[in-house]
């Protein structure tokens, strides 16, 4: 779990229309993203964005990006991207996503999404899980 929390990063700006979902690597769904909200398998919110911020469901700000940069909510750098692979703080790779599909840094499948966009995935995995 631990690895699937370090993960992610990257957002710009989340516009998506409809309600899409996020499932583990069992096929269970864990979440979904609606518009700017952020909901977890049980249909609770869990966050939301607002521009390049991410804020939790009480409305704390948790995190932000900047370009390929991830920021949590004190701005301090915790991971980075470019574009496919994801880096820590420190430039060690943490993992990839690929299409749909969400790999920690040796390879092992820990997610899909359902017509997410990369930042998107990335996104969801890192701050609401």
């Amino acid at each position: 779990m631990k690895t699937l929390l370090t993960i992610l990063s990257l957002l710009l700006t989340i516009t998506l229309v409809k309600s899409q979902r996020m499932y583990n690597a069992s096929g269970k769904q864990i979440g979904r993203i609606d518009g700017n909200y952020f909901y977890d398998g049980s249909g609770h919110l869990i966050g939301r964005t607002d521009k390049n911020y991410l804020y939790d469901s009480s409305g704390h700000q948790i995190g932000r990006t900047d370009n390929n940069y991830l920021y949590n909510g004190s701005g301090k750098q915790i991971e980075r991207t470019d574009g496919k692979y994801f880096y820590n703080g420190s430039g060690r790779l943490i993992g990839k996503v690929n299409g749909s599909y969400l790999y920690d840094e040796i390879g092992h499948l820990i997610g899909r999404s359902d017509g997410l966009k990369r930042r998107e995935i990335i996104l969801f995995f890192y701050f609401y899980l």
